[in-house]
């Protein structure tokens, strides 16, 4: 191994079976912010994967903490190593910034799977998905969690009110957010 090789940021390597390691030097709410359009350009090189049936490697990440623990994270699922696989072509993910991007797009899958309020924000259709900018915008600089997932309510209130008005939701106490008219 090179010189540059140890002190990369991201080691990575293949396993004889096809699983793709990372070895990440720093943890998932330390990547950094990248730009909405890299963040949008990956959904819809995601989106034409799937569409293309393309298949992905399993890939695990494991991110060092300054502490000296490490935080692990696989991606088995199909679809997000059909995901994950169309932005390492694209971009590369073994770099701070492509990685950054991959897991923010698998985080922003996440949260729409788990957040009424995220779900009224992205426009599906047949020919693909218009998310609301501000969204996209929040979802590129918002720093992840340990897991390499956004919170939820962290993100939200980074919203606009005007966004929020938008996705009929109002803010609750805690962080929490309910639908208006919704007893506190």
């Amino acid at each position: 191994m090179s010189r540059d090789a140890k002190s990369s940021p991201v080691l990575v390597a293949e396993t004889s079976n096809g699983i793709v390691s990372y070895l990440v030097a720093q943890p998932p709410e330390a990547l950094p912010p990248v730009q909405p359009r890299d963040l949008e350009r990956a959904w819809y090189q995601a989106r034409a994967a799937a569409i293309a049936a393309r298949d992905g490697p399993p890939r695990i990440f494991r991110f060092h903490r300054p502490e000296g623990e490490s935080t692990d994270l696989a991606l088995t699922d199909p679809d997000a190593r059909c995901w994950a696989a169309a932005v390492d072509a694209a971009r590369g993910i073994d770099n701070l910034v492509g990685l950054s991007v991959c897991l923010r797009l698998l985080a922003l899958v996440d949260l729409f799977a788990h957040a009424d309020w995220a779900k009224r924000l992205v426009a599906l259709r047949p020919d693909g998905a218009e998310i609301d900018p501000d969204l996209l915008r929040a979802a590129a600089t918002t720093s992840l969690t340990r897991e390499a997932r956004f919170d939820a309510p962290h993100l939200q209130a980074r919203l606009s009110p005007r966004v929020l008005s938008q996705a009929k939701v109002a803010p609750g106490r805690n962080g929490d957010f309910r639908p208006p008219g919704a007893s506190t």
